[in-house]
């Protein structure tokens, strides 16, 4: 029976849509789709209107209004706005996640490093950005002997990622 009822309406949807899709500055189409969601939501709570026919018209024109309605209540932004910066992809849960874990497992590779590497490595990581003489004054080497080291303890790194970089 709702299959036969949906089937039925749908030309005379289609055609009450593209009639006020004109003035209310929709398309034809969304007029269509929020006609069927509301027709959806009274055949689950009430059942089938009494004339389909008479109820989809009217609810044709009660969409066209709330879009009209919506059109002149919404402004576009001038701007930007405050925040939307925070939409752009690299600022979404699941690509923060993704990088929040990835740093997880460099800070965890950088801890089994042996000797001298881990607070070295700390070092060149860190947020302050400290130059080659700051960081040779917090570890107690000779700032020529940072470059060596610095190149001993990526090579170990870059062995100890390896196979956690494969298996992804």
């Amino acid at each position: 029976m709702t299959h036969d009822l949906l089937t039925s309406l749908r030309p005379l949807l289609t055609a009450e849509a593209s009639a006020e899709a004109y003035a209310s500055g929709a398309e034809p189409g969304d007029l269509e789709q929020e006609v069927w969601l509301r027709l959806l939501e009274r055949l689950e709570a009430d059942g089938p209107p009494h004339d389909p026919h008479r109820w989809l018209r009217s609810a044709v024109r009660t969409e066209a209004r709330r879009t009209r309605r919506r059109a002149r209540n919404e402004r576009p932004y001038g701007t930007e706005p405050a925040g939307a910066a925070e939409c752009r992809p690299e600022y979404q849960p699941e690509q923060l996640a993704l990088t929040a874990a990835r740093h997880r497992a460099l800070r965890d590779a950088v801890r089994r490093l042996p000797g001298r590497c881990p607070r070295l490595m700390e070092a060149l990581l860190s947020p302050r950005d400290l130059t080659y003489r700051e960081i040779a004054g917090e570890l107690g080497i000779s700032q020529g002997s940072l470059g060596p080291e610095r190149s001993r303890c990526l090579g170990c790194l870059r062995r100890m990622l390896a196979p956690e970089v494969a298996a992804r």
